[in-house]
């Protein structure tokens, strides 16, 4: 078996753009209705969206790769990064590193793609990786680079990457195609085709020792917004990290062909529901702003406090509903004191209660919006 690198042809993708036609039309106007809506925003709501989008990011695009982060810590530090107030929450490598490339990305996502560029993000990345030889430089280890999972004397191989020595030449290349085929190149691409091969043209060299998949979806994130010419804040770790199992699967499916089709089906379907995610979130921040504005004055601290707790789930809601018990452990209070409290909450609006006695479970009064999976058929129509 040959991998895509190893084919006649290499790197010259090929696929069927009919199929992602009507992809590329929803992705396109889906962006301007949400950048429409944004610009009625508030900007403390403008503010507030951009760190949690950018910290959902930052914390998913991780936990794709099974590192755990702390919510709080890496909102401080990107808060810290934008020059915003925050409250400087001691944030450990990983939060930092990780946090300090979403800002880059968000500030320079019209600049065109550089070796450096890519240099900085991996030293960023690998501020919470240890026992890297190669840091803010391509890979130079001898051995195989490869992708593999079983027991250690009968491993299944699923990725094999380019040979360090033909990183560089590889590397040059991308980039050169990277900024070619961007809105200003010389060979633009749709949005959703550039991102997809992006991203599968750069895992498929896997040029650095540690890091490429954080990295990988990074270009994706800056083709995106270089097509829509702003910053997209979609949610597209977070909606891999959902459909991982499938992600992995697409990708080593993908690299034993440069016939991409397959790939760009998978990977526009996660894109629309990033989307869709995303708006999902705003929606979810301008009821969550009615609802505190309306209980302004009118909650003791522990009712606070379960509330905002509950509103971090965002628009999706709290898995399995609020119960007594949970309103205990985040407020500490007694049990009589959290009965009191949850009736007072729904009394006032902000929750509703279903079920009865030990069952009862309590949801946000302001509506939930989870998000659909998007599919594609062989015939490109949505659903």
């Amino acid at each position: 078996m040959s991998w895509n690198w190893e084919q006649p042809g290499w790197p010259n993708f090929t696929w069927d753009g009919a199929r992602l036609r009507k992809a590329e039309e929803r992705f396109l106007l889906s962006s301007g209705m949400f950048a429409g809506t944004v610009r009625h925003l508030g900007p403390e709501e403008q503010e507030q969206l951009t760190i949690e989008a950018m910290s959902l990011e930052a914390m998913t695009t991780s936990a794709i790769e099974g590192e755990i982060l702390d919510r709080a810590s890496v909102q401080s530090s990107i808060r810290r990064q934008l020059g915003l107030a925050d409250d400087r929450r001691r944030a450990k490598p990983a939060e930092q590193g990780i946090a300090e490339m979403m800002v880059h990305l968000y500030r320079t996502f019209a600049e065109p793609l550089t070796e450096e560029t890519l240099f900085e993000w991996h030293r960023m990345v690998a501020l919470g990786l240890t026992g890297l030889k190669d840091i803010g430089r391509y890979r130079t280890t001898t051995e195989a680079m490869q992708v593999v999972s079983g027991a250690l004397h009968a491993p299944k191989v699923y990725f094999e990457a380019p040979p360090s020595a033909k990183v560089p030449g590889e590397m040059a290349r991308f980039v050169k195609w990277f900024n070619k085929t961007s809105p200003e190149g010389a060979a633009p691409l749709p949005a959703l085709t550039r991102a997809g091969i992006a991203h599968l043209y750069f895992e498929s060299i896997h040029p650095f020792e540690d890091g490429n998949g954080r990295i990988g979806r990074a270009i994706s994130e800056k083709a995106l917004a270089q097509s829509v010419r702003q910053p997209t804040l979609t949610a597209l770790a977070a909606t891999i990290l959902i459909r991982r199992k499938e992600y992995y699967r697409a990708l080593e499916r993908a690299n034993k062909s440069n016939h991409v089709t397959p790939w760009l089906g998978w990977f526009a379907e996660i894109a629309l529901e990033a989307q869709n995610r995303t708006e999902a979130q705003v929606q979810f921040l301008l009821d969550k702003t009615k609802l505190l504005d309306g209980l302004r004055g009118t909650l003791n601290p522990r009712q606070e406090k379960g509330l905002l707790r509950m509103l971090r789930e965002g628009p999706e809601g709290f898995k399995g509903g609020l119960s007594a018990g949970n309103y205990m452990t985040i407020t500490g209070a007694s049990p009589a004191t959290a009965t009191r409290d949850l009736a007072g909450l729904v009394e006032k609006k902000a929750l509703s209660r279903v079920g009865q006695l030990r069952h009862a479970r309590y949801e946000l009064s302001i509506g939930l919006r989870p998000v659909q999976p998007v599919r594609i058929d062989k015939d490109g129509n949505l659903s």
